[in-house]
């Protein structure tokens, strides 16, 4: 595995140099994914530039990661059909840029943001457009030879792993995976309080399944209702030694990527996974250009 970071360096990829993305490795950092907000603005000379930079950083081009939204289970076609394209020309570009995969967000009707909560995110008919809006995307995946990495949440379609399962099913391409993010899947205290229990469903149903991970940690605030709130890795309630054993075993030459951060704390992030892995016996893989 690769041991990387995901939004360290939240600049557009058009902005990257290697001095910016050479912040990355010189923590230790092997891989970072790539931000596009518009992947049609992006010429043959841009390609070339963005490879340079990642090689002369001594970093790994990670996944591509556009900005589209959740356009993709829109009730309005024409939004629907704009963020299809999208993520076809994303399809494209990562097969130009020779990334391990680009990110499939699956989207939310809540016109406030792509992971906010909808009263009909978890229907029938928003799967059924996610399905439908995916296979599109996937014909052009694999025409272009690349995978596409779909993530979910307790507020998105995909709100378990058995939805993740039904989903992946549903679509029926060997271009589709999963990018676990288990904190992303909270959403009671009965998974919170046991969370090797709760990730264990998700490896044993999607492990065929998981091309790479976003990896953070959250606490419970103490309170009337339940309330969540993400945290430095560590420092909560995620069983990372089971978490990063598991993943050796079903995605070993995936990315884990760490996220949802402030900038100044990756470093303190990277060395807490490495205590993790060091004591697991995990080599994490290191750059090669």
């Amino acid at each position: 595995m690769y041991l990387g970071a995901a939004g360290m360096v939240t600049l557009d990829c058009l902005e990257y140099t290697s001095k910016i993305l050479k912040k990355v490795s010189e923590i230790g950092f092997t891989v970072h994914n790539v931000l596009v907000s518009n992947p049609e603005t992006i010429s043959e000379l841009d390609i070339s530039k963005i490879k340079q930079s990642f090689e002369k950083s001594g970093l790994k081009i990670g996944q591509t990661n556009g900005r589209y939204g959740g356009g993709l289970v829109s009730e309005d076609e024409s939004e629907r059909k704009k963020a299809i394209k999208f993520v076809k020309r994303m399809c494209n570009l990562t097969a130009k840029l020779g990334s391990s995969n680009t990110y499939l967000r699956p989207g939310s009707l809540n016109q406030s943001g792509a992971w906010l909560p909808h009263l009909e995110n978890h229907s029938t008919k928003t799967f059924d457009r996610l399905v439908d809006s995916t296979k599109q995307i996937c014909l052009v995946a694999q025409n272009e030879g690349v995978k596409i990495s779909v993530e979910g949440g307790a507020v998105s379609p995909l709100y378990s792993a058995q939805k993740v399962k039904d989903f992946i099913d549903a679509v029926g391409s060997k271009t589709l995976g999963f990018n676990f993010d288990p904190v992303n899947f909270i959403s009671s205290l009965k998974q919170a309080y046991d969370t090797q229990k709760f990730m264990s469903e998700f490896f044993e149903l999607l492990g065929n399944n998981i091309l790479g991970a976003h990896m953070k940690d959250f606490k419970i605030i103490e309170s009337l209702l339940i309330h969540f709130e993400e945290i430095e890795i560590g420092s909560g309630l995620i069983d990372h030694s089971y978490y990063l054993e598991m993943m050796e075993k079903v995605s070993p030459k995936g990315d884990i990527l760490i996220e949802h951060i402030p900038s100044e704390k990756f470093k303190s992030s990277y060395e807490k996974v490495n205590e993790y892995s060091e004591k697991l016996q995990i080599n994490w893989q290191s750059y090669k250009s």
